[in-house]
């Protein structure tokens, strides 16, 4: 599977997340997508968890409709169920997400993992459970998993009261290394919003960063920390839109051509041009999903 070499402009960056299926986009992605060619995406990895597990083939659907299209960029996509879908994580899903796994246009599972943020998310049994059924699919078919993981430190206080001490990060963390990695599997810290040290124990278990606009966020001082961290050969940058949007556009519906705008933020904290960060997480894609260049 090759990335686009149809473009004129030498430069390609990659967009490793976003919801094109999100009802955002109903009534102009094709507007979306020739505004992110313009600012040199050419590449978007969309996300496949829907609005839940009975439309998680959207984002498939997606790739196949613009497979080929010269005014789109190139889409590939994943399949998952999120964790605060996790309930639903029943028989029937898991087959769906099995039968899709195997797809060729699906090159990652999830976004999957675990979230205590909010006090309404499901038990932390049930999203942990889910999460290890789709860590199975994922290394039976040997493709790489997109990790959803918010922080507790920040999570509502409702939250902190449901869940008590437990920490998403550290559990998350630790069913990886005794399900996952010990296993060969590796995948990537979608929106990476964790400390420096949890960026280096993730990095140990084999799995990428991608950054979100959130780094261009300045109450966030980690996330730039691991920004800079981060080996050249180990991190990718996304706009999780339509969340997210960087700094001057905060607050906005996000898109996949403001990956730019992040990109261009990571490479001033990284201190190397844009050309090279896009150079190198474009390899980083390549290598990591499978999709040779």
């Amino acid at each position: 599977m090759a990335l686009p070499t149809r473009f004129g402009n030498l430069m390609h960056i990659v967009d490793s997340h976003a919801h094109l299926d999100f009802s955002s986009y109903a009534d102009d992605l094709d507007a979306v997508l020739t505004r992110a060619l313009e600012s040199d995406v050419k590449t978007i990895l969309a996300v496949g968890i829907g609005d839940g597990p009975e439309t998680m083939h959207r984002a498939r659907d997606l790739a196949v409709k613009y497979r080929g299209n010269a005014a789109a960029p190139r889409i590939v996509c994943s399949a998952g169920i999120h964790p605060q879908e996790a309930a639903h994580a029943n028989k029937a899903s898991l087959a769906k997400l099995t039968t899709l796994a195997a797809d060729p246009n699906v090159v990652a599972i999830g976004e999957i993992g675990l979230d205590y943020y909010h006090s309404d998310n499901p038990d932390i049994d049930v999203q942990q459970r889910a999460f290890l059924a789709q860590m199975e699919i994922a290394l039976a078919v040997k493709k790489p998993i997109l990790i959803h993981c918010r922080t507790s430190d920040l999570a509502t206080p409702q939250a902190k009261e449901r869940f008590g001490p437990a920490d998403a990060q550290d559990d998350l963390l630790r069913l990886i290394a005794e399900h996952f990695s010990s296993e060969g599997g590796v995948g990537v810290m979608h929106c990476f919003s964790g400390s420096a040290d949890e960026a280096r124990h993730a990095l140990d278990l084999g799995f990428y960063l991608s950054f979100a606009g959130n780094v261009t966020y300045s109450r966030f001082p980690s996330i730039r920390e691991a920004a800079e961290l981060v080996p050249s050969n180990r991190y990718l940058v996304e706009t999780d839109a339509p969340f997210l949007a960087p700094v001057p556009h905060r607050g906005e519906r996000n898109e996949p051509g403001r990956t730019r705008v992040t990109a261009e933020f990571v490479a001033g904290l990284r201190n190397i041009s844009l050309e090279q960060l896009a150079a190198e997480t474009t390899a980083n894609f390549a290598r990591l999903f499978d999709v040779t260049t």
